[in-house]
């Protein structure tokens, strides 16, 4: 078996953590018998240095010949006063254009080794495992007009929520369809006491619930939501919602699992390809200083394993070997307590194949 993967490192910590991942990934295929073929492109920062744009077109072309997708991060304050239309998050907002990338997918779970990182009780977290599946080519971030303009006199702005019918379902059905692989339990997220856009969001769940009546669909507006997923997170098994609610709900999430570090992703189109990448972002402060968490990259190599390639057990091998690295007691910075044993980037990694290892020999 041979797999193209086209890996994007980006800016900041971007290469370091994309370098790690990809070191598990030829582990894994030595193991299972995987052959991985990767090719490295630019997006972001480094795009707009060597090609003054930050999505150059070749980018593009690989990714849509490729079976899936590795990203690291993308932006820094280096590139904080160019062109609105030409900072590197811009690339990241067309390469899900350009692919048609409208579903992320956001596991959290809590790992037992970790449970005391998280500033939230343990009592709460215990056996929490939820997926936010947020809308990821629409809404506000997308919409137009967008723009500074003259209102009554005086400097105002306009920013644009457009949503399709048509959009609202496909990623609606996405979430009923995990909802089957898991508890069967939907929570719509909106804010349909005040906006348009969420009645007509909730409208078209209602819709899509009738198709299917072995999924319980439940509705909670965005700023309870916000709450519960701090007072109650186990309330939750697969949360929907719109892009800007989503992109919030889901950075929030990471407190459950203590760090952004450890948090994976994954964005989806309708034909299975898939750009996976942590949720963390560029961290350009400690880039270069080998000491940033490559767990979440990790943790993103096994989503695209399972949800790209559909090598699941690939996949899982993975997942545990993280958690076995974790109850050996190794800790990068950033979710290290006093007392723990600190380790480097590498290092980290290291202690992840270790376990890879010992996971395939148990299996």
């Amino acid at each position: 078996m041979e797999k193209k993967i086209v890996l994007l490192p980006g800016d900041g910590i971007g290469p370091e953590i994309v370098f790690e991942a990809k070191r598990v990934l030829e582990e894994v295929g030595k193991i299972f018998g995987v052959t991985f073929q990767f090719t490295e492109e630019q997006i972001g920062g480094v795009a707009i240095d060597k090609s003054g744009v930050p999505l150059p077109d070749k980018t593009v072309e690989q990714c849509l010949n490729a079976d899936a997708i590795l990203l690291g991060a993308v932006g820094g304050p280096k590139w904080d006063n160019v062109e609105p239309s030409l900072r590197p998050e811009r690339g990241l907002l067309k390469i899900r254009k350009a692919l048609d990338l409208y579903a992320n997918l956001r596991p959290v779970q809590v790992m037992e080794p970790l449970i005391h990182s998280s500033a939230i009780k343990p009592e709460i977290l215990t056996g929490v495992d939820l997926l936010i599946v947020r809308e990821l080519t629409g809404g506000i971030y997308f919409g137009s007009p967008s723009e500074r303009r003259e209102i009554d006199g005086e400097l105002g702005v306009v920013d644009t929520l457009v949503y399709k019918r048509s959009e609202i379902k496909r990623i609606l059905k996405q979430a009923f369809d995990f909802a089957r692989l898991r508890s069967g339990r939907v929570m719509s997220v909106d804010k349909a006491n005040v906006l348009e856009s969420s009645r007509l969001w909730r409208e078209v769940a209602e819709e899509t619930a009738n198709e299917y009546k072995d999924v319980i669909l439940e509705h909670m507006l965005v700023d309870n939501a916000a709450m519960q997923l701090i007072r109650n997170p186990r309330q939750f098994d697969v949360i929907v919602t719109e892009n800007l609610f989503g992109d919030i709900l889901s950075d929030e999430a990471s407190m459950i699992s203590g760090s952004l570090g450890l948090l994976p992703s994954a964005s989806m189109n309708s034909s299975k390809l898939g750009l996976f990448e942590p949720v963390h972002g560029s961290a350009p402060d400690i880039a270069g200083k080998g000491i940033a968490n490559p767990l979440a990259a990790i943790a993103s190599a096994a989503m695209l394993l399972q949800y790209g390639l559909g090598l699941i057990e690939e996949a899982k091998t993975i997942e545990v070997a993280i958690e076995r690295a974790l109850r050996n007691g190794y800790r990068t910075p950033d979710i290290a307590l006093t007392g723990d044993r600190i380790v480097s980037t590498t290092e980290m990694t290291d202690a992840v194949i270790e376990a890879l290892k010992i996971a395939s020999y148990s299996n």
